[in-house]
């Protein structure tokens, strides 16, 4: 269904209400029936208003039935228990408001206590059978509706572990499975869910010792506990013993999903990728397994066929992802890079904002939403379309008679230095498959923005970047030619090249990046780090720009002159086209007599004379202030940026 804007929606749902549309049961995927009730203080709750929640529990109960308020009171344990974890429940009744109210002080109920007439428990069909839980997840659609006290209240601990796993709540995903096991000990997917959560959290040997006891299991308990030691295995990148029980799941549950996904991710990551996409597309034609590894296998088939660029074939495949789990922001996110790659900037940026709402402060999609705007707005903007689209056809021209870009020097100066530029280049992902599109570009974007923000760098627009790529037609092994990387580093006037590999793994990502000066074809720097492309992506990024930004100033510090030295009052002759910002540090030098050795003159270091650090910038100058002289300083003395002007921010 078409991303809906919220007016339109909230029209849509109080039609639920208004026009007496009410159902036997409220069923998944239908949207929820809006509402708007006060609570036991007089406080008015209306469900329309609480769209900032990707997920809202609504939990119908008698105040007076202890197997009816079972279930409540244990979320109202683990919420005290866990505080800064989400988890937004109304509790509805249709008792009296001072029974409601005597049972909330009694228990010192943390969830609102929203009194019932009773219409809106017979809207969602919660007047006989108590308690009821309707689990609303993004788009106000329902993913989750339970009845029923006993047992039944395992299932609904059970069933809300697994959504809080999907939402990417691990530690609240296991409290809540060990509470429905408590209730029930015999319920094997609560067990399962908690193993899925310990591996999730990172505690791979708690995951290992759940799944071998489940797997000890005969019948389905057995199964289940075999799909997640195959999966610790491939966490763990052992995949001997992932494929042994994937052949073996193959045997004894030939109708599951997950021992085909296991293979697929396997045959992928050894290039035999046709072999993959067949592994995938049976996963998705099983009758039975886990929503979320279907999911997974619809998920990668998607971005295999978006590979071959049937778009709107990968589209259908993300689609049906998050019909199985309505918070995959991995498939919605890879929706969207499928829609930017047709250039429909306006459907990519739906497809991300539905990520946004399904998964809050995912960093991978806010930076992929920023983009799209930035691109819908380019492409609306037709005086600047034109001016980028004359721009790159110049270095397309440049590019094809071979010229580097005119770097003008000053006169005769040869000190003073440009502002450093540094271009992204062939940032090629290989491994196995993961779960995110675009890995290469959340990463440059968002290194790009964060180095730009620094003053110090400027990075070579990537919408430019990706332009010029598009024009000259290179395929990925022209890319991947060192000779082809300079010439665009050259004609773009950058200084330094960024290149290298991602490698996915089935931990997350490793990255390769080497920096290659494009005047001496030197590598000033190689970068490896993991990554983390999902909790950690923002350390991980900015601790990437704080390595850049200390090779650079390492490698190609800012160099200029005094200008005049105004009774301690320093200007200098360079500022913030340079790339010079407040509180930037520069050493003072001179040069010393070197060592003469059999009639030949050995070159010494430069001798630090003082040191100054910048006060104000200018465009073409700066105003600095004496930190330390050991002599007057005066015009034309040498100034060079120092390696402490990089600091790690608070």
């Amino acid at each position: 269904m078409k991303h809906l804007s919220k007016v339109m929606l909230t029209a849509l749902l109080m039609a639920f209400v208004f026009t007496g549309a009410a159902f036997a049961k409220p069923l998944a995927g239908s949207y929820a029936p809006v509402f708007s009730l006060n609570d036991i203080k007089g406080t008015a709750y209306d469900l329309t208003k609480m769209n900032s929640n990707s997920m809202t529990v609504l939990y119908f109960f008698n105040a007076e039935s202890r197997p009816s308020v079972e279930g409540l009171l244990s979320l109202n344990e683990l919420a005290a228990r866990y505080k800064k974890t989400e988890l937004s429940v109304l509790a509805i009744t249709a008792s009296p408001k001072l029974v409601a109210q005597d049972f909330a002080q009694k228990n010192k109920l943390l969830f609102p206590v929203l009194v019932d007439s009773g219409k809106v428990s017979e809207l969602y069909d919660a007047k006989l059978i108590l308690p009821a839980m309707c689990i609303i997840g993004p788009g106000f659609k329902i993913i989750d509706y339970i009845q029923g006290g006993g047992k039944t209240t395992s299932i609904m601990l059970e069933r809300l572990a697994k959504r809080k796993l999907e939402q990417r709540q691990p530690v609240m995903a296991q409290a809540l499975s060990d509470e429905a096991i408590k209730k029930n000990p015999d319920n094997t997917k609560a067990r399962m869910i908690k193993g899925y959560a310990a591996l999730k959290a990172g505690h791979t040997d708690d995951a290992l010792k759940i799944f071998t006891a489940l797997s000890k299991n005969k019948g389905d308990a057995g199964v289940l506990g075999k799909e997640g030691l195959a999966a610790v295995y491939m966490k763990k990148g052992d995949t001997a013993k992932a494929l042994a029980l994937a052949d073996e799941l193959e045997k004894i549950a030939p109708e599951r999903a997950y021992a085909n996904l296991v293979r697929a991710d396997i045959l992928y990551a050894k290039n035999k990728k046709a072999l993959a996409q067949g592994e995938y597309s049976k996963a998705t034609q099983k009758s039975q397994g886990e929503d979320f590894q279907k999911a997974a296998a619809y998920n990668k088939l998607g971005r295999l066929t978006a590979t071959a660029k049937d778009y709107k074939g990968s589209r259908e495949l993300y689609d049906k992802a998050v019909e199985l789990d309505p918070y995959y922001v991995e498939a919605m996110a890879n929706k969207g890079v499928s829609y930017e790659k047709e250039g429909k900037y306006d459907k990519a940026l739906d497809a991300y904002k539905q990520g946004e709402d399904a998964i809050k402060n995912d960093t991978y999609t806010k930076i992929l939403a920023q983009r799209a705007a930035e691109l819908l707005a380019l492409q609306k903007d037709a005086k600047k379309s034109e001016l980028i689209n004359k721009y790159v056809d110049d270095l397309v021209k440049q590019f094809k008679e071979q010229k580097a870009a005119d770097r003008k020097k000053k006169d005769t100066d040869e000190w003073t230095t440009p502002m450093t530029v540094l271009a992204f280049v062939d940032i090629e992902e290989k491994g196995s498959l993961g779960e995110r599109d675009g890995m290469s570009t959340v990463l440059t974007t968002q290194l790009a923005d964060q180095l730009n923000k620094s003053g110090r760098v400027k990075v070579v627009d990537r919408i430019i970047l990706d332009k010029l790529l598009q024009e000259l037609k290179l395929g990925s092994s022209e890319l991947a030619d060192p000779s082809t990387q300079l010439k665009l580093g050259r004609i773009l006037a950058a200084r330094v090249l960024g290149t290298g590999v991602i490698l996915n793994h089935s931990d997350g990502a490793i990255l390769s990046m080497r920096l290659v000066d494009t005047e001496t074809t030197a590598i000033p720097k190689t970068i490896r780090k993991d990554l983390n492309t999902a909790d950690n992506l923002d350390e991980d990024i900015f601790g990437l720009n704080r390595e850049l930004l200390s090779t650079i100033i390492g490698e190609y510090p800012i160099k200029g002159f005094i200008v005049k030295n105004d009774s301690g009052n320093i200007t200098i002759n360079i500022g913030s086209k340079q790339g010079v910002v407040k509180g930037t540090k520069f050493n003072i030098i001179e040069e010393t007599p070197g060592v003469v050795y059999k009639g030949k003159t050995l070159k010494a270091a430069p001798k630090t004379v003082g040191v100054i650090e910048v006060t104000v910038t200018e465009p073409e100058f700066s105003s600095a202030k004496i930190i330390n002289q050991q002599k007057t300083l005066t015009a034309d003395d040498r100034i060079v940026e120092a390696m402490e002007s990089v600091q790690a921010d608070k």
